[in-house]
């Protein structure tokens, strides 16, 4: 089965949302990705169809399992890129959240993996190198 991009977004939205508050509602997908309403029950459709979600108007709305699964890959893709964006490369929190999000979507499973294990390496074998490396960052970042 084939999923877009997009459809993952609102996979993760969902299972965000479930996970902070419990209650998955339209109006609460449609804030936190900045889309209005209509756009959300379009999506809650099509994610339906295609056995994602258990979606029903004015009724609850849930992950099935493979959504959840879609979901939960993406959010720890997402978790990893996040931390690896500001701890190894020194980026800005604000901004590695967004790339992070951004780069989710597009970058394969043994991307990921690999991207772990540098981390991982890295910050056992290099600490200091490391260090030095974020240091010399944050003095840039607070230059500009």
């Amino acid at each position: 089965m084939e999923i877009s991009k997009r459809e993952e977004e609102y996979l993760e939205t969902i299972y965000i949302l479930h996970k902070n508050k419990g209650i998955i509602r339209v109006k609460d997908i449609a804030k936190m990705m900045r889309v209005k309403p209509p756009s959300v029950v379009d999506a809650l459709k099509k994610l339906n169809e295609k056995g994602l979600v258990e979606y029903e108007k004015y009724d609850r709305i849930l992950l099935t399992e493979k959504g959840k699964e879609i979901a939960e890959t993406t959010y720890s893709k997402h978790l990893l890129l996040t931390q690896f964006f500001i701890d190894i490369l020194g980026i800005p929190p604000e901004i590695a959240e967004h790339d992070a999000c951004q780069f989710e979507h597009y970058v394969s499973e043994i991307t990921v993996q690999r991207i772990r294990e540098f981390a991982q390496f890295i910050q056992e074998q290099c600490p200091y190198v490391l260090k030095q490396f974020i240091k010399e960052k944050l003095a840039e970042n607070q230059k500009k």
